[in-house]
């Protein structure tokens, strides 16, 4: 195999093991976009919607923040970020890193205003606090929803290298037996 072919690839144990890093990290984020729900089921705005789970939220998705920051950290530090292949996936990851740093500051001021809307004595005030806490929180939602997409491409660009594995390892010359010695040809001179 060429050196620069073998340069490029990414070791297949790796390469499957971020997959899975990815898939798992991708999964987290999802089911946190679907369980975490400001509205009751009716699609209203409880009445006393509570600041502590509002919080909670914010502290969780601080945490899943601070796990896509260290992935992309450390693969961003590793030798594979600057192969073709790895140049690809580090820029969804960059996008994934910068979608969540996103995620916790909208359910934060979702709970800030989860604790004003009981002090607001007017009807307007009321109402806009309801609405920018439906749009804080839609916000960080789709956040998570918007980073887990960026994991989920980078997942796909390490998938097609593995594809590209076994691309290559169809070129590599495999052993075969020895060709017998050529045969004398019919014709002397």
């Amino acid at each position: 195999m060429k050196p620069d072919i073998q340069r490029e690839l990414i070791p297949r144990d790796d390469t499957v093991h971020l997959i899975g890093a990815l898939c798992a990290m991708k999964g987290k984020l999802l089911d946190a976009a679907q369980q975490w729900e400001l509205l009751d089921e009716n699609g209203h705005v409880p009445a006393a919607p509570s600041y502590t789970a509002l919080l909670q939220h914010a502290a969780d998705a601080q945490d899943l923040s601070r796990d896509v920051l260290r992935l992309t950290a450390d693969f961003a530090r590793s030798p594979y970020s600057a192969t073709r292949a790895g140049s690809a996936v580090l820029a969804h990851l960059a996008t994934a890193a910068t979608m969540s740093s996103h995620e916790a500051p909208h359910f934060t001021e979702t709970a800030e205003s989860a604790l004003s809307l009981p002090r607001s004595s007017h009807p307007t005030d009321r109402h806009y606090l309801k609405n920018r806490m439906v749009i804080d929180h839609a916000s960080a939602r789709a956040f998570l929803r918007r980073t887990s997409e960026s994991l989920r491409d980078a997942a796909k660009e390490l998938d097609d290298h593995l594809g590209f594995h076994r691309f290559v390892s169809t070129l590599t010359p495999r052993e075969s037996p020895a060709l017998p010695p050529p045969r004398p040809s019919g014709r002397h001179r």
